[in-house]
C-alpha cells in the first residue's frame, strides 16, 4: 500500500519558524492556505506530490501575488 500523506517541513514566510505539514500525495498539484502553527498567519502552499515520493512544497505569504 502506498502512503498517501507525507510529512514535510517548511519555513514560515512570516516568522521564519520551521513547521511540519502533511501533504496529500494523491493530488499531484495543489494550492491551499494553511495557518502557521506558531504565528497563525495564512501561508499559501504550492505542492507537487506523487505517491511514494517526497513532495516539493513552495510557500509564500498570503499578501504576495
Amino acid at each position: 500500500m502506498t502512503e498517501l500523506l507525507a510529512e514535510t517541513e517548511i519555513g514560515c514566510p512570516y516568522c521564519g519558524e520551521t513547521i511540519s505539514i502533511l501533504v496529500d500525495c494523491s493530488i499531484e498539484q495543489q494550492q491551499y492556505i494553511e495557518d502557521c502553527q506558531v504565528c497563525c498567519q495564512p501561508i499559501v502552499m504550492l505542492a507537487d506530490a506523487l505517491p511514494g515520493e517526497q513532495p516539493r512544497v513552495e510557500v509564500r505569504r498570503d499578501d504576495e501575488s
